[in-house]
């Protein structure tokens, strides 16, 4: 189940990022926050000592059974930018990015794996018919 506070005025399509969490056989909860590009500046400032707003943070919790997987916390400013600069909706980013934060929550990271992140990333966006993903889009492969 996901958890959304959404700090946000845009209804938030929780259904389809629900069906994202069931295919990867998700039973813990998940905390979803959709916030702005200020606040997700300041969250990344404090945690990770990063002065810049970002699209996507994620932050998995203790692996204890009756704990949600952890948080995953969203811009929808960054989240618009995107959506108009691909040339798509901003329903499809937001999943793109639910996404992007599922996989770290799970123990994926592209910044060190030799590629499992992006094939996984790879096959869901092409199982749900999502445009192209975060780490093709940076990294072009």
């Amino acid at each position: 189940m996901i958890l959304l506070d959404n700090k946000t005025k845009r209804d938030i399509n929780i259904k389809k990022l629900e069906e994202l969490s069931k295919y990867l056989n998700i039973s813990k909860d998940i905390e979803l926050i959709i916030t702005t590009d200020e606040e997700i500046k300041a969250i990344n400032i404090e945690h990770r000592g990063v002065n810049k707003a970002t699209d996507v943070l994620s932050f998995p919790l203790e692996d204890f059974e009756f704990m949600p997987l952890g948080s995953i916390v969203i811009s929808l400013d960054s989240a618009k930018r995107a959506a108009k600069e691909y040339k798509h909706k901003v329903d499809d980013e937001i999943s793109l990015l639910f996404l992007h934060g599922l996989l770290h929550l799970l123990g994926y990271d592209h910044e060190i794996d030799n590629g499992e992140m992006r094939k996984k990333e790879k096959e869901i966006v092409e199982h749900f018919n999502l445009p192209q993903s975060l780490i093709i889009r940076v990294t072009g492969e």
